[in-house]
């Protein structure tokens, strides 16, 4: 078999056709949609980039490994201290050394780990290609070097390729000759209104939509398609453009690549296809504009499309799943527990993982999930949230300057940009998902080697990461504005932090 996976960051599912977007954004991934499985309630347990792809390479949430956040003490991968073997259990349980287990050869085009300092992604690696942009190449930074591994080694047996593109991303990146090929469209969700839109603008905090650069207002040159702030609808409107292109952009070098295969008869019954991502993005939920700041379904819900030999084709699965589950599910159907020994590594018992497999979904359609999720965000915010049934419960232990209420509950059925807090009207419902947490965290701590949870690390260590030293410079900003009256409510909420500058 051979595999390849496309790891596109911040890609949300509802910009995708086959997640129901109307615009024309992904035709190659829609394709691959109709040939496998799609999952519609799948989520990275651990936002954003740095403790996504840790749940992902380690099939154990950040409780366990120790990685929450973007900087300090939560953006190490804990060590396993006395217990540690001459090899330590999370490299020999990771992604790429369990598919070494099986018998792969595995390959990364990705500069995740220079750019977070992340190492241990490339736990089990047979080769790592770094674009050297430390996540600020676009796509032709990428694809060439794909295509060029595939010349001389694609015809190959048992090989996998980790092919990650960071397009979507903000700033946005894709090159200014790709144009814009929606500008003529109109928006298919027009959610934000006139009127939706002048709230937005009295927002307070990073990445509203006054100050799209984080803290200011100020345009970055090199990015002419990230603007520093939003004035109008229309400004919005061009906004959602320029990430739809980054989509759109990707999805073209995707289709060189599968086009590529192709062409050396490598796009066969023997090819398993994945595309996924790290997180998704807010565009305007929360108040936020080009960034994956909170623990919501904007920022947490990813896509999960897998085409693979003899599987489901044209599914579609229901229930919920987190990153997490990537990993056992590959063990499952890979059957690495039983080869461990064969390649003189060190076996890892299913109770390592929190993640639950899914492959009977995957090889007779069983649309078996979890009855809720639990959502962590520590890097912009320190948040943690549960997904259950139609409804997101988030819990905010600090707010990342802005002004968020402590409990929030949305109906995602009825409210899917999030816009109405039935907190206060829904007590049951709140208790329900603090529940859910609560439960969660009891569970996870058992089984933690530590006795410190990681989200209390970064709220010890002044908070998230990205607004660290923010706060006396960001009043500053807003003195004599129209939000000055926003300053009374900053200073209360994070007093603080204000001591701490």
């Amino acid at each position: 078999m051979r595999i390849i996976y496309f790891d596109i960051d911040t890609l949300r599912p509802d910009h995708m056709g086959c997640y129901g977007y109307k615009r024309n954004t992904t035709p190659v991934i829609d394709s691959i949609a109709r040939e496998g499985v799609c999952f519609d309630q799948y989520y990275t347990p651990n936002a954003p980039c740095l403790p996504s792809r840790a749940s992902l390479a380690t099939g154990q949430y950040g409780i366990r490994t120790g990685i929450v956040g973007h900087g300090g003490s939560a953006a190490d991968m804990r060590p396993e201290g006395e217990g540690r073997e001459f090899r330590d259990s999370r490299s020999m349980g990771s992604l790429f050394t369990q598919l070494r287990m099986a018998g792969f050869h595995t390959v990364s085009f990705s500069s995740f780990p220079e750019r977070h300092t992340a190492w241990w992604f490339q736990a089990g690696l047979s080769e790592s290609f770094n674009p050297g942009g430390v996540g600020h190449e676009s796509a032709e930074a990428v694809t060439p070097n794909v295509v060029k591994w595939l010349r001389t080694n694609g015809t190959d047996d048992q090989w996998f390729l980790h092919v990650h593109y960071w397009d979507p991303h903000g700033p946005f990146r894709t090159p200014g000759h790709f144009g814009n090929p929606f500008e003529e469209e109109d928006l298919s969700d027009t959610w934000i209104t006139p009127e939706v839109f002048e709230t937005h603008q009295m927002h307070v905090g990073p990445h509203g939509a006054q100050e799209i650069s984080m803290w200011t207002d100020d345009p970055q040159p090199d990015y002419p398609r990230y603007p520093g702030k939003l004035t109008s609808v229309s400004d919005v409107k061009t906004f959602i453009d320029n990430y739809d292109c980054g989509i759109r952009y990707v999805d073209d070098n995707i289709g060189i690549i599968l086009n590529y295969l192709k062409d050396l008869n490598l796009y066969d019954e023997n090819l398993a296809v994945i595309i996924s991502a790290d997180h998704g993005e807010n565009l305007g939920e929360l108040g936020i504009y080009g960034e994956h700041a909170t623990a919501d379904e904007a920022t947490c819900r990813i896509p999960m499309i897998i085409k693979r030999p003899g599987g489901q084709k044209g599914t579609r699965a229901k229930a919920f799943h987190d990153n997490t589950d990537f990993l056992p599910t590959l063990r499952q159907l890979l059957n690495v527990q039983d080869k461990a020994p064969l390649f003189n590594y060190m076996a890892v018992p299913e109770k390592h993982y929190d993640g639950q497999s899914y492959a009977e979904t995957l090889l007779n359609g069983t649309d078996r999930g979890r009855k809720s999720l639990v959502l962590t965000q520590c890097a912009h915010v320190c948040q943690r949230s549960a997904r259950f049934s139609r409804y997101l419960y988030i819990r905010t232990y600090h707010g990342g300057y802005h002004l968020f209420d402590r409990e929030m509950l949305f109906d995602l059925e009825s409210d899917p940009h999030q816009q109405i807090n039935l907190a206060l009207r829904n007590p049951e419902l709140c208790q329900k998902g603090a529940k859910i947490i609560l439960d969660w965290v009891d569970e996870m701590m058992e089984k933690s080697l530590y006795t410190t949870d990681p989200l209390w690390t970064v709220m010890k260590e002044h908070g998230p990461y990205h607004v660290h030293n923010r706060l006396k410079s960001y009043i500053e900003r807003l003195e004599g504005t129209p939000r000055s009256g926003m300053i009374a409510e900053l200073k209360h909420q994070y007093a603080r932090d204000l001591d701490y500058e």
